[in-house]
């Protein structure tokens, strides 16, 4: 099951009932805005206990087409690398701290 942000924005407002829905959104949609635009920056994104996010670029290259096995190039692109935390490691590995 994947978790989509609207069923995150009601978590937080379960957890959280002085928080107005909206204002859990708005904080929710900065926090995501600001880890897009620091990728973006390639810089960075560090969540302590989370992970880290950060950018690699993947250099150009000549591609193959598998349907019509015709060679086409691949420009460069910049993807997003994901590095766990030891503390989530753990977690989903069930192995005690």
């Amino acid at each position: 099951m994947a978790i989509v942000k609207s069923k995150l924005l009601k978590q937080l407002s379960k957890n959280y009932p002085n928080f107005l829905k909206k204002d859990l959104e708005k904080f929710l949609n900065i926090i995501l805005k600001e880890i897009k635009n620091s990728l973006k920056r390639t810089e960075r994104v560090e969540l302590r206990g989370f992970g880290v996010f950060s950018t690699k670029i993947q250099k150009a290259r000549i591609s193959r087409n598998p349907k019509t096995n015709k060679k086409i190039h691949t420009p460069e692109k910049k993807t997003i690398h994901f590095k766990m935390s030891k503390d989530l490691f753990k977690i989903l590995n069930d192995e005690k701290k």
